[in-house]
């Protein structure tokens, strides 16, 4: 039987970018149900064109076909706070890339969600190396903390945002779990919600181990 791994965090009330309030009681209205407010790039997410580039493609409109399939996960472990990931970090696994690959950047990164390690000391996407990624046309890059370039330095942000998403790769952020993945024959199935020209949009990931 295939094993499935959820990548994904659980949106808790605290969570930046995430609400729920009560809409209904089973009491008062005959059923429950919640209102939900959510930041589009909150927790596990997905990053549309239009995230960054201007005129860009919105998530309702992202190639499903380059989310769901077989994926390669790259372990980077052990990383370092602020640490530039290029594409002398990634080795043999740099030379390897091929055209519509789907990969995840495995740093152990997920075990500081709820700190602000998380998000103001995440290691990052070199240039070198979104441009690598570009230029070999894979499909789908995902990665543990919550951006794949400093958040805190806008030109950065946007440079790596800019180059890896004018290159139509899928990015997912914010994933976890990544470590419960044992196996190399593994897919991965991420989905985001499909609000019409969004920027982007929380989404549940999931691995599956054959």
């Amino acid at each position: 039987m295939p094993k499935i791994i959820d990548l994904t965090q659980t949106m808790t009330l605290g969570m930046p970018g995430f609400q729920k309030e009560i809409a209904k009681t089973k009491s008062r209205d005959g059923w429950n149900a919640s209102t939900l407010t959510l930041y589009s790039h909150a927790g596990t997410h997905m990053d549309a064109p239009l995230h960054f580039l201007k005129g860009g493609n919105t998530i309702e409109n992202l190639d499903l076909e380059k989310c769901v399939g077989p994926v390669k996960i790259i372990d980077l472990r052990p990383v370092s706070p602020r640490e530039l990931i290029t594409v002398e970090r990634l080795g043999d696994a740099a030379r390897d890339l091929e055209e519509a690959d789907r990969i995840i950047l495995q740093t152990g990164w997920d075990k500081y969600i709820g700190t602000d390690k998380h998000r103001d000391a995440l290691p990052c996407i070199a240039k070198d190396l979104a441009l690598l990624m570009a230029e070999r046309k894979i499909a789908f890059l995902g990665v543990e903390p919550p951006s794949v370039a400093d958040v805190n330095n806008l030109s950065e942000v946007t440079e790596i945002h800019e180059i890896l998403l004018g290159a139509e790769i899928v990015i997912a952020e914010g994933l976890c779990n990544v470590d419960q993945i044992t196996k190399e024959n593994v897919e991965i199935v991420a989905l985001p919600l499909k609000p019409e020209g969004c920027d982007g949009c929380p989404a549940r990931v999931i691995a599956i181990e054959r």
